[in-house]
């Protein structure tokens, strides 16, 4: 696993209290919203956006994209890479 989305799972239990979750226990691949995965919610849409500005400088210019972004671990990770 990748340096990066190890910290963002870790990221992501912490900010979110995500209590019930370690971080062996998030896949890359899941689903950060909807009935699969983690099932997170539109207040920890905002949360997230926090802290991609927070940890990681980065400001999610266009809304209409953060679905895109918000996928998964995997396509945060993606998204915070492209913009190193």
């Amino acid at each position: 696993m990748s340096e990066l989305k190890e910290n963002l799972k870790k990221q992501l239990i912490e900010q979110l209290n995500l209590e019930d979750f370690e971080i062996s226990d998030i896949a890359d691949s899941d689903a950060l919203f909807g009935d699969d995965g983690l099932a997170l919610d539109s207040i920890d849409a905002l949360e997230i956006i926090v802290l991609l500005e927070k940890e990681y400088g980065i400001k999610l210019d266009d809304p209409k994209k953060g679905k895109d972004i918000m996928t998964s671990v995997q396509t945060l990770s993606d998204f915070i890479e492209s913009k190193r």
